[in-house]
């Protein structure tokens, strides 16, 4: 992306900010404060807080911090499972065959509805939670690596094998490489998706987190605070991609190379 199309997307990031800040400022609605509103209140509930802590409040460790925890934990777990399942099964016919009912089965399943269950199971907490963002995280994690470790190509695996490389060697030099495209596609799902379920689970039942203080905010009619919990789920939604985009951009560096290449 050039310097100026950058610029740009501030530009009409600012644009909009300005529009909302005009409009509620003038029509005083208790429902849309305007944003200068908000940012004043999330100052001062999550980020006015001593240097030596970062400048976060007790308020921001005790809520924000546990969410973003119980969020990337979720999705390591989904991760750790999701990846190795996904490529034993999309390198064997047999397996795929077999589970494929179960695992759409599985995919088809509404977490929300899932919650008595996890309830049931782990009781309320940080095991409930952590549970349901993995469950709901882990198929397109899953079935997206299904897919990239299903459709290796034939001639370079045919190729491997006549250079007498390991069943290892074709594993972490062709099939993982291969299979990455779409694995990242996976993450990318699984990461709008585990904002979503961390919010869910913490309406449910929690003792803390974003979602309690939205809960919080909305029993107490607070609609500024609630907003406050709205913006910074898109902050930390945006900052999360971020990050993901530049690992992405650096583990795929090859494949760009190679298509491109191709294509000259």
């Amino acid at each position: 992306m050039s310097r100026l199309n950058w610029l740009w997307r501030w530009v009409v990031l600012a644009a909009g900010v300005g529009a909302w800040q005009l409009w509620a400022s003038g029509r005083h609605s208790p429902f849309f404060p305007p944003p200068s509103a908000i940012v004043a209140r999330m100052y001062h509930l999550w980020f006015s807080g001593p240097a030596s802590h970062v400048f976060l409040t007790a308020d921001a460790t005790g809520n924000v911090l546990p969410s973003i925890w119980r969020t990337l934990a979720g999705l390591a777990i989904a991760t750790v499972i999701g990846v190795p399942l996904g490529v034993a099964i999309g390198r064997s016919r047999a397996m795929s065959d077999y589970l494929e009912p179960l695992l759409q089965f599985g995919r088809a399943l509404p977490v929300v509805t899932l919650a008595p269950v996890f309830l049931a199971l782990f009781r309320i907490g940080n095991q409930m939670e952590i549970a349901t963002i993995a469950f709901g995280t882990i198929w397109p994690i899953l079935l997206n690596t299904i897919d990239g470790a299903s459709s290796v190509d034939p001639v370079q695996l045919e190729t491997a094998r006549a250079f007498r490389l390991s069943a290892r060697e074709r594993l972490t030099r062709l099939i993982i490489p291969s299979a990455l495209p779409k694995i990242f596609t996976g993450f990318r799902l699984s990461l709008s998706l585990a904002l979503i379920l961390m919010v869910f689970s913490e309406l449910v039942g929690s003792s803390n987190g974003i979602g309690y203080e939205m809960l919080n905010a909305q029993n107490s009619f607070d609609l500024t605070e609630l907003w406050c919990t709205i913006v910074l789920l898109g902050i930390l939604g945006y900052l999360l991609n971020a990050i993901l985009n530049g690992v992405q951009r650096s583990a795929l560096a090859w494949h760009r190379g190679a298509r491109g290449a191709e294509a000259g």
